[in-house]
C-alpha cells in the first residue's frame, strides 16, 4: 500500500506542472479528458516517468492507460 501511494505521489508531481495550476489530480483523473494530455505532453510525461522510476515503458502499455491509477498500476508492474 505504501509503495502504491509513493508511485501515485510521484506521478502527480510529474503531472502538476503540465496542467493548469488549480487542477486537482486524483487516482481517478482521466489523463486525456480531465487533464487534456495530448500526444506531445504524454511523451514528455513518459520520459520523466522513465527517468524518475528508472524503467522503460513499452509503447503497447499505453493502450491500457486512461487514468492516473492505470498509469501507476503499469509502472508498478515495471518496477
Amino acid at each position: 500500500m505504501g509503495e502504491e501511494r509513493e508511485v501515485l505521489g510521484k506521478i502527480i508531481q510529474i503531472l502538476k506542472p503540465m496542467v493548469p495550476e488549480d487542477t486537482e489530480i486524483t487516482p481517478e483523473t482521466d489523463l486525456a479528458t480531465d487533464l487534456s494530455i495530448d500526444s506531445l505532453k504524454s511523451m514528455e510525461i513518459l520520459a520523466q516517468i522513465e527517468d524518475t522510476f528508472d524503467i522503460s515503458i513499452p509503447i503497447n502499455v499505453l493502450a491500457e492507460v486512461r487514468t492516473v491509477e492505470d498509469l501507476a498500476t503499469q509502472i508498478k508492474k515495471l518496477i
